[in-house]
């Protein structure tokens, strides 16, 4: 039987019966030199000569949200956004700067693998060490240490120096200690990518223990798709700020299209006239380059299989004879992967002057995840003058998060299907 402390006492009184965790205009801030110094010596030095300036952000900002007791909760956000500082909070690690945390029962916290771990102790060491700063005995540890080692299948390594451990076999014995718990909340932060692929399904299952026995989880973790799976409920943070909370599916959907909102402005952004990688005689000259939807706006994002418009604007500065607009699509490494133009396709533009608009569809983009380039060029018919160049200026990314899309090897999909006939 666990012995609730004062302040779980406390928080217990004040929670709601289902709810295990409650922040009310949590808080924390930060105070951080404006400029870097390099050793301890330097700052201490500059400290008494009142010569260090501190600015002070807030990594959280008036947090307020609850956890139901037994809820597996999603915390979502860029990196910066202050989530592990919630994570700590909860963990007792920190306290808030205004506001407060209430939290019922004994919480887990899987914040960081092996982050108490000693290079130069042996595993089984390091397995007594870290057990006694979870607040374990050592006759407690006696007791879980078979098991322990049985999961992050270790034996052969366990009396070894930490320092000769891989970088995998670290995190696999850190997590075989921080789950070995009984808790009421486990947080879980980053760590089910520890390992190869069949111990990341162990662990995964680990997990799905906690959830069956009716213990809160708080997840944080990159992968939407694993939120989606497992939790019931998720909360976004932007700059220490509570954005949305509610349904995972609402509250994933509206962050993934924030994600893409933000990068395809920025994508935007890098779309930008460069003299450099501009080259022509100019008797046709490229005056802008759109890259547009389905629906016809621009965009700069797109998903395997999604209809992609290209249109070019020109200006012939004199009449030109059946010239030849073409397009080159490579990959952001520089391999070309493409390069239709209008003489490929039959299409004789016959003489042209003055401004008018090229425009190239593509009904399906076969292209598979992955940062691509846009170059656009106008030739004349023999390919021997170039009149307007612009090479690799126009970019495009595809993603297929959340669009049900798996396929992911190599640079385009075949679009084809598989049948089977025993």
């Amino acid at each position: 039987m666990n012995l609730l402390t004062e302040s779980e006492l406390s928080s217990q009184s004040l929670l709601s019966p289902k709810d295990v965790i409650r922040l009310e205009k949590a808080s924390v801030r930060y105070r951080v030199p404006q400029e870097r110094i390099g050793t301890f010596k330097e700052y201490f030095i500059r400290r008494i000569q009142g010569k260090v300036k501190h600015r002070s952000f807030w990594a959280l900002d008036e947090v307020s949200f609850g956890v139901q007791r037994g809820e597996v909760f999603g915390l979502i956000g860029q990196n910066g956004a202050g989530k592990s500082t919630l994570l700590k909070l909860i963990a007792r690690v920190l306290q808030p700067s205004r506001g407060r945390v209430l939290v019922a029962g004994k919480v887990a916290p899987l914040l960081e693998m092996g982050a108490g771990f000693h290079p130069e102790l042996t595993g089984r060491e390091n397995v007594y060490l870290n057990g006694a700063m979870l607040g374990y005995t050592r006759q407690d540890m006696a007791k879980k240490f078979n098991q322990i080692v049985d999961f992050a299948e270790l034996w052969d390594f366990i009396d070894a120096p930490m320092r000769t451990y891989s970088s995998g076999m670290w995190a696999r014995l850190g997590f075989a200690v921080a789950t070995d718990v009984e808790a009421d909340v486990l947080i879980v932060d980053e760590v089910l990518a520890v390992g190869d692929d069949a111990f990341q399904r162990k662990s995964a299952e680990r997990i799905e223990a906690f959830k069956e026995k009716g213990v809160t989880i708080l997840l944080v973790t990159h992968n939407m798709s694993l939120v989606k799976q497992i939790c019931q409920r998720a909360a976004w943070l932007d700059q220490g700020k509570l954005i949305d909370i509610g349904s995972v599916e609402v509250v994933v959907d509206r962050y993934l299209q924030s994600v893409r909102d933000k990068e395809n402005r920025r994508l935007s952004e890098e779309q930008y006239d460069n003299q450099e990688r501009q080259w022509g005689s100019k008797k046709i000259e490229i005056k802008s380059v759109r890259i547009l939807d389905e629906t016809h706006q621009p965009q700069h994002i797109f998903y395997t299989g999604q209809p992609l418009i290209l249109e070019i604007d020109y200006l012939a500065n004199e009449p030109i004879e059946s010239p030849v607009f073409g397009i080159a699509v490579h990959r952001q490494d520089g391999l070309h992967i493409s390069g239709p133009n209008t003489a490929f396709s039959g299409l004789n533009l016959g003489k042209i002057s003055g401004e008018g608009t090229m425009v190239y569809k593509v009904p399906h983009l076969p292209l598979l995840p992955g940062k691509y380039y846009f170059s656009v060029a106008a030739t004349n018919s023999d390919d021997s003058e170039i009149f307007d160049y612009h090479d690799r200026l126009y970019p495009i990314q595809i993603d297929n998060l959340d669009r049900g899309i798996n396929e992911r090897y190599g640079l385009i999909t075949l679009q084809g299907e598989w049948h089977h006939n025993p």
